[in-house]
């Protein structure tokens, strides 16, 4: 699915990813600034989190409540200098929880996703919009 929009656009953007994508682990690919963690924001609200979502950089990793006992969780794993360190606080446990995740700069722990994953890649075109692609 490729798709361009707008902020104005991007709660919409959020409902067709979330129904038309089968994985409940997305990777976010894109240049630092294109808007990966807006659209993290975008998407948990039209999961129905009633959580403010903000950005992980610091912590790694954010959760918010969808309903009871029902989770998405979001990485931001720029800041890590090994994938020892994602095993070291726990990130196999959340990507086999059956919760969605979404992880920002997932390139940085290849070997630790899991074998079924969507990946969505923004980029920011002239007018700025954006051009979203979900595979």
């Amino acid at each position: 699915m490729t798709l361009e929009f707008t902020l104005d656009d991007i709660q919409e953007v959020a409902k067709k990813i979330i129904l038309s994508n089968p994985e409940k682990v997305i990777l976010f690919h894109g240049a630092m600034g294109v808007g990966k963690t807006t659209l993290i924001k975008a998407l948990t609200r039209a999961l129905g989190s009633k959580d403010t979502p903000s950005s992980p950089t610091f912590s790694l990793v954010n959760e918010y409540e969808l309903a009871p006992a029902h989770y998405v969780y979001h990485f931001d794993v720029y800041r890590l200098k090994s994938e020892e360190e994602a095993l070291d606080m726990g990130i196999d446990e959340y990507l086999y929880s059956g919760h969605w995740c979404f992880i920002e700069w997932a390139e940085k722990i290849p070997h630790l996703l899991p074998d079924t994953y969507s990946t969505l890649t923004l980029s920011q075109l002239e007018d700025g919009s954006r051009r979203l692609i979900l595979s």
